[in-house]
């Protein structure tokens, strides 16, 4: 067996809050929704040449305080990332810090609580 690619999908009760979030904020374009009119019960996104994946269920629920996933998100400026996420509303949980490997890392929180990492390459 050979797997040529693979894409996270994150599952939310509210997809109306979450979508924006992976739109506007970190700057996903939809590339595909089902079903194809009305509301969507799943959206495909594209961050260059990343896919990620945003399911509906509206009786989906998960412990708090334990995110469902953690996404690492490389990006060209870490920290322009944590202000546009602050911007927005949402949570920091750690501030950019330069790493002992030359990456610079910061974390935060989707709306739901999902772990999100933005690394940004060093050099």
């Amino acid at each position: 067996m050979v797997v040529d690619d693979v894409f996270p999908i994150v599952i939310t009760a509210d997809l109306d809050r979450l979508l924006p979030f992976y739109t506007d904020v970190l700057g996903g374009e939809q590339v595909y929704q089902f079903p194809p009119e009305g509301a969507p019960a799943y959206v495909s996104l594209r961050y260059g040449k990343a896919a990620l994946g945003l399911g509906h269920d509206p009786e989906y629920r998960r412990a708090a305080g334990t995110p469902a996933i953690s996404l690492w998100l490389y990006v060209d400026d870490c920290d322009s990332a944590v202000e546009r996420v602050r911007g927005a509303g949402g949570r920091i949980t750690e501030e950019a810090v330069d790493q002992p490997w030359g990456e610079r890392v910061a974390r935060a929180e989707d709306p739901d609580g999902n772990l999100l990492i933005f690394g940004q390459r060093a050099g």
